[in-house]
């Protein structure tokens, strides 16, 4: 009876205490530790070390959802023997993540279905594991967004809003010309600047970004703060979806 009282104290604290691991996790702990004759130091470190892992998967599955990733995309399903000129010790090394600890940005730039995104998604899982807050935006949605808070008299508290994330995709700069929304844009990135981490994909070279923003003199100003601390990761090769669409092509006319 007293095992049964106690038992229901323990899971009464957990729930007060928000430790949903070791409420989980403490009865098997416990037996175990009978069964073996562990100290009861040894038997309080399991305890201490299932909460830290429920907290970790739980930080890992809420910063996931936060991110708005289109897909699920990863390094190893990457195959980088489509794009040779692209180093894959460079997107290794900052698949550790510490440009978002310096607050560098990456610059992905390349022709259509050349793997950019995939490369840009994967990277952002890999900042969240290491235990930072990503957010993935296509760049219209992005600029569609500054136009509203703008008309709404909220830019300010909007730019600050994206201040909580420490790695943001901006994803398909390029793909439309921007009008009104440029110099928008153009604040945006400046108000990440040594703040936070950006990473972009385009399928522009940097000298043709003024057919974006259609402004040369803010084109230059963005490119400067943008490549200050930058990576730049060029996608020379075949559009991916191209050469699925001619491995399947090619397999139907074989089973024809």
């Amino acid at each position: 009876m007293d095992d049964n009282i106690q038992a229901a104290k323990i899971d009464l604290y957990c729930k007060e205490l928000r430790l949903p691991g070791l409420r989980r996790s403490y009865a098997s702990l416990a037996r175990e530790a009978v069964d073996n004759d562990y100290s009861l130091t040894r038997f309080l470190a399991g305890c201490l070390e299932e909460e830290r892992l429920s907290r970790q998967q739980s930080r890992l599955q809420t910063y996931t959802r936060q991110a708005k990733f289109p897909v699920a995309r990863t390094l190893q399903e990457f195959d980088f023997t489509a794009i040779p000129s692209l180093s894959k010790p460079k997107i290794l090394s900052l698949a550790e993540a510490n440009f978002v600890r310096d607050k560098e940005n990456v610059v992905c730039m390349g022709g259509s279905g050349t793997g950019k995104s995939h490369v840009a998604v994967a990277l952002g899982h890999c900042a969240i594991a290491a235990g930072y807050r990503v957010r993935f935006i296509p760049v219209m949605q992005l600029v569609q967004e500054l136009l509203q808070a703008e008309s709404e008299y909220r830019l300010p508290r909007y730019l600050r809003m994206w201040d909580k994330f420490d790695l943001v995709i901006a994803d398909e700069l390029g793909y439309v010309s921007l009008t009104q929304g440029g110099p928008l844009l153009f604040q945006f990135c400046a108000h990440r600047y040594e703040h936070g981490s950006l990473l972009i994909t385009t399928n522009l070279e940097f000298g043709r970004w003024d057919e974006v923003f259609h402004d040369t003199t803010m084109t230059t100003a963005l490119l400067d703060r943008l490549t200050h601390h930058a990576h730049i990761l060029v996608f020379e090769g075949e559009s991916y979806r191209f050469r699925e669409s001619q491995k399947r092509n090619a397999i139907d006319r074989g089973t024809a």
